[in-house]
């Protein structure tokens, strides 16, 4: 019997977290957290807060990059990963049916009219490939159209439809795939006159400095591909699950009927990776055509039975706490409220979104002594103003939020789909302090801003 004991190995060496990420994992994040004083130690966590250990609540508006859309630790979702192991199912023989993955696929299913089958990964980088093979191979064509400034993940098939030249610099060569803008449909056609365009696979609001694909879009795509003969995949793996305030963001506008369709984070429940590929019956019963071609696609740990349980409770959890409905009414509030400060405040250029997605940006102020300060960060480095404006909400004012992208000043907002008024007056009457502070010219901000400039300048 092992003496294996978490609890006691955590007490004993729990305190060297950041020296063991140095030493042995990727070097340069404790590096960054440092820098950026980002570098706490958070005890616990419940619902849309994070814990340190003298008892001082963070407002978690970031959701792990949304993988937390019910927060963390939902009592239903915990109770189903215990009943799963408890019930010491012969799982992963592969050579039998369980039903879990059934009912979750099923369950999935239901929420999205017109598709007719899932595959079960283990991530969102694992389902857009999923998507990218079964639509080369339903179509017969090589070639893959992805919108600008998208993000798709970082394994190889989706790093080549990722619209971020910095994650992909180093990396070639990719997949034969070509970036169109997000909204031009002439360039779609374009692009589909050549006859080896298999598909185009876009986020219905961008990750990445979130952007909305423009009304009548995604539909008129659609008719576009498949008058060329190809297909639409619909990446909702940040979007989707109610996020923002839909089940899914393509269904904010009626007529949108993807052909395939892309899901993990939130399906999680927060506690173990899960990926998903929904898909119309014809394109999986062109890729698995026969007994001979049954494994042909396949994910060693796909359809295991922890993730298909906390799955089917996350879905549970979404329909009892109307956690969708949330979203959208929440959502609203606060990018309301937030875009009332516009006027107010010369720095705050814009705010945007839907449900609980919701983009800040940040641009050239009017007034002299702020344009020579915003111009001079601007100068150094793009995308530390909107650093600066992350780092007080976080030790001022105990907000966890993120900068939305490399060299952009926009901040994302993207908190657990549980948050309410009383998270949406935390927010807003911190943001409104730290923008009050950013105007004044003076104090914190601005010597972090010179801190931030001086890094930025060291590492060109």
């Amino acid at each position: 019997m092992s003496d294996f004991d978490l609890a006691k190995l955590l007490a004993r060496r729990g305190a060297e977290r950041y020296d063991l990420h140095a030493r042995h994992l990727n070097h340069q994040l404790p590096r960054m957290l440092h820098t950026l004083g980002f570098d706490k130690v958070y005890e616990r966590a419940e619902g849309a807060y994070f814990y340190d250990a003298e008892g001082n609540d963070y407002l978690d508006m970031l959701a792990g990059f949304g993988v937390m859309g019910l927060g963390r630790h939902h009592p239903v979702v915990r109770q189903a990963l215990h009943d799963v192991l408890d019930a010491q199912l012969a799982d992963l023989t592969r050579f039998d049916c369980q039903p879990l993955p059934g009912l979750l696929a099923e369950k999935l299913l239901s929420y999205a009219p017109g598709l007719d089958r899932v595959f079960f990964g283990n991530s969102g980088t694992e389902a857009v490939e999923t998507a990218l093979k079964f639509a080369r191979y339903a179509t017969g064509r090589p070639r893959v159209l992805y919108c600008a400034h998208a993000f798709h993940g970082l394994t190889t098939g989706s790093l080549s439809v990722n619209g971020e030249d910095g994650f992909r610099d180093g990396f070639a060569p990719l997949l034969p795939d070509t970036p169109v803008p997000l909204g031009d449909l002439d360039a779609l056609e374009r692009e589909l006159r050549a006859k080896d365009v298999a598909a185009l696979v876009v986020e219905p609001v961008q990750g990445k400095g979130v952007h909305a694909a423009p009304p009548g879009y995604l539909r008129a795509a659609r008719e576009l591909l498949h008058k060329h003969g190809a297909l639409l995949i619909a990446d909702e793996v940040q979007t989707g699950l109610g996020r923002t305030g839909d089940f899914f963001a393509y269904q904010h506008e009626d007529g949108v009927d993807p052909d395939l369709v892309c899901v993990a984070k939130s399906l999680s429940g927060g506690y173990v990776p899960v990926g998903a590929t929904l898909g119309k019956e014809w394109i999986f019963k062109k890729v698995y055509s026969s007994m001979d071609r049954v494994l042909v696609h396949s994910a060693s740990f796909g359809s295991n039975a922890q993730a298909m349980a906390a799955g089917l409770a996350t879905l549970s959890v979404m329909d009892d706490e109307r956690l969708t409905e949330n979203a959208r009414r929440t959502g609203e509030e606060l990018r309301t409220r937030l875009a009332a400060l516009v006027d107010r405040y010369e720095l705050l250029h814009e705010v945007r979104g839907r449900g609980l997605m919701i983009g800040i940006e940040f641009g050239k102020p009017r007034s002299m002594g702020l344009r020579s300060r915003w111009t001079m960060l601007q100068t150094a480095r793009k995308g530390l103003f909107a650093q600066m404006v992350v780092a007080p909400l976080l030790h001022r004012h105990r907000i966890l939020t993120q900068v939305s992208g490399d060299h952009l000043e926009v901040i994302k907002l993207i908190p657990p789909l549980v948050v309410g008024e009383a998270e949406v007056d935390r927010f807003v009457s911190a943001f409104t302090q730290v923008m009050d502070d950013a105007h004044s010219g003076g104090g914190f901000m601005w010597d972090f801003g010179r801190t931030l400039i001086k890094q930025a300048l060291a590492t060109r």
